[in-house]
C-alpha cells in the first residue's frame, strides 16, 4: 500500500516559506528518489546485503564434491658401490600425478543447519536494508523541511529587521520633536541590533540546512516546493505500537537474527556427530623406481569418522551458541518494546503539532490586533514605545512559532511512517526503478563456479 500526502488544514502552502513555486521547482519526492539512487550509505548497505548473500552458496557448498590435482617431478640420481670398487648408477626422473574427488555424504548436519542459517542472515540483511532506507528518505525529508523552514525563518527576520528599522526612524522623528525621549530611542536601537543578530544567525542556519541537504540528497537545493504531511494508516497510538511491533525493520531483523542464533547451535551440535564422506583416487606414477617404468591406478574409499573425544572446545561452543541464541532472542524482546516506544512517542508528537498549529494561528490573529491596537495607542500617547516593540516581537515570536510548528506536523507524519515501517520508496511511491533485493541471491545462489562481480545482476525493476 503506497503512503498518500494528505490535504494539510493546516496552511502550510500559505504559510511556509516560500511563495509557490514555478512548475520546475523541485518537489519532496523528487528530492527523495534522488536520494533512494545516489545516497553513498544506502549504496553501501546494498552492497552489504550482496555480501551476505554470498553466505548461502557458501554453505550449499557441504553438498558438494571437492575435487584437487596433485603432482610432483623431480630428478634421482643413485650410485651403489659393490665389492671390488664396481660402482652402479641408477639415474632417472620419477614424476606423479594424481586426482582425487571426495564427495561429503554426512557432516552431521552442518551443510543443512548451516544453509537455514544463511537464510535467515540474507532475511535478517534485507530488513536491515529496509531500515537504512527508511534512515536515509526520513533523513532526506528532514534536510527538505530544514531548508524550507531555515529559508522562511531567514524570510521573518529580515521583514522584522526592516520593520524595526522603520520603527527606530519614525522614534527618532518623535524624539526630534519631543513627543518621546532618549529611552525610547534606545530601546528601538537595542531591538533592531538584536533583529540584526538573530538575521545573521538565520542565514547561518539556512546556509547549514542547505549543506545537509547536499549531504543527504547529492545535489544543492534549488527552489523546493512547500510539502504535505503524510496519511498515515494508523488511528490511534495503540494501532501506531501494534503495526510497528509487526512491521518495523528493526524487529523483523531482530527474528530473523533469532532465528540464525538457535541455527548456529546445530551447527556447532554437528561437530559431535559421525561424518560420512565417499573418496574416489586416480593416479599415475613415472620412474618410481627405475627408468622406464609406470604404474596407474586408482581407488575408491568410504570413510566414516566418529568424533569420541576432541577436548571439550566442541563442547564449550554448543553451550556458547546457546547462550548467544537467549541474547538474540531477548534482544527481540528489546526490539518490539523500543519500536512501541519510537512510534506512541511519533503519535504524540504529530498529535501534539497539529494542535500547536491551531492554537498559535489563533495566537497570531490575536497578536496582529493586539499590536495594531498598541500602535494606535502609542500614537495618542497611551502607549509606550517599549510597549509597540514588545507586542512587534510577541507577533514574530507567534510567527515563528507557527513556522516551527507546521515544519514539526510534516516531519513527525513521516517519522510516524517510518515508526511504523512504511517509509520506503514502495510505499511512498517514489518515481524510481525499486532495488531488487533477491536478484543479486538468485544469480549466486546455485553457482558453482565464478569469481566475477555478479552485482550487474542486482538491478533495479
Amino acid at each position: 500500500m503506497r503512503m498518500r500526502s494528505s490535504p494539510f488544514r493546516y496552511g502550510l502552502a500559505a504559510a511556509m516559506l516560500l511563495a509557490v513555486a514555478p512548475a520546475s521547482a523541485q518537489t519532496l519526492q523528487e528530492a527523495l528518489a534522488q536520494a533512494y539512487n545516489n545516497n553513498p550509505t544506502l549504496l553501501a548497505a546494498r552492497a552489504q546485503l550482496r555480501a551476505v548473500d554470498e553466505n548461502v552458496p557458501q554453505a550449499l557448498a557441504g553438498w558438494r564434491p571437492t575435487v584437487v590435482i596433485g603432482g610432483s617431478y623431480g630428478a634421482t640420481d643413485v650410485r651403489n658401490t659393490g665389492q671390488g670398487g664396481v660402482v652402479s648408477r641408477i639415474d632417472r626422473s620419477p614424476a606423479s600425478v594424481t586426482g582425487t574427488v571426495t564427495q561429503p555424504i554426512f557432516r552431521g548436519g552442518r551443510t543443512v543447519a548451516q544453509t537455514r542459517q544463511a537464510e535467515n542472515q540474507v532475511l535478517a540483511q534485507r530488513a536491515r536494508l529496509f531500515a537504512t532506507e527508511q534512515q536515509i528518505l526520513s533523513d532526506g525529508v528532514n534536510a527538505y523541511i530544514g531548508v524550507i523552514q531555515n529559508a522562511e525563518l531567514l524570510r521573518l527576520n529580515i521583514n522584522n529587521e526592516q520593520v524595526l528599522g522603520r520603527q527606530l526612524q519614525a522614534t527618532n522623528e518623535r524624539f526630534r520633536v519631543g513627543e518621546i525621549t532618549r529611552t525610547d530611542v534606545a530601546q528601538a536601537e537595542s531591538r533592531l541590533a538584536g533583529a540584526r543578530s538573530s538575521r545573521t544567525q538565520a542565514e547561518g542556519n539556512l546556509q547549514i540546512a542547505r549543506a545537509t541537504y547536499q549531504r543527504v540528497v547529492g545535489e544543492p537545493p534549488g527552489r523546493l516546493t512547500n510539502p504535505q504531511p503524510l496519511q498515515v494508516p494508523v488511528r490511534s497510538a495503540g494501532d501506531a505500537q501494534a503495526a510497528a511491533i509487526a512491521n518495523n525493520p528493526n524487529v523483523v531483523a531482530a527474528l530473523f537474527n533469532a532465528a540464525s542464533a538457535r541455527d548456529a547451535v546445530d551447527v556447532q551440535i554437528s561437530t559431535l556427530l559421525p561424518q560420512v564422506s565417499a573418496t574416489a583416487q586416480a593416479f599415475r606414477q613415472d620412474n618410481s623406481q627405475l627408468r622406464g617404468t609406470r604404474q596407474t591406478g586408482g581407488q575408491a574409499t568410504l570413510n566414516l569418522n566418529v568424533p569420541l573425544y576432541q577436548g571439550g572446545a566442541e563442547h564449550a561452543l554448543v553451550r556458547q551458541a546457546r547462550q548467544t541464541a537467549q541474547q538474540a532472542i531477548s534482544q527481540v524482546d528489546e526490539a518490539r518494546r523500543a519500536v512501541a516506544q519510537q512510534a506512541a512517542q511519533s503519535w504524540e508528537q504529530l498529535r501534539s503539532a497539529r494542535a500547536t498549529v491551531e492554537s498559535v494561528r489563533s495566537q497570531i490573529r490575536a497578536a496582529e490586533i493586539a499590536l495594531d491596537g498598541v500602535q494606535r495607542e502609542a500614537i495618542v500617547g497611551s502607549r509606550t514605545t517599549l510597549d509597540v516593540l514588545n507586542a512587534e516581537q510577541e507577533l514574530l515570536n507567534a510567527r515563528t512559532s507557527l513556522v516551527n510548528a507546521l515544519s514539526t506536523v510534516v516531519t513527525g507524519s513521516y517519522n510516524l511512517a517510518a515508526s511504523v515501517g512504511r517509509l520506503t520508496a514502495q510505499d511512498l511511491g517514489l518515481p524510481v526503478e525499486l532495488y531488487d533485493m533477491r536478484q543479486y541471491y538468485n544469480a549466486v545462489r546455485d553457482r558453482w563456479v565464478g569469481i566475477g562481480d555478479y552485482s550487474v545482476a542486482a538491478v533495479r525493476r
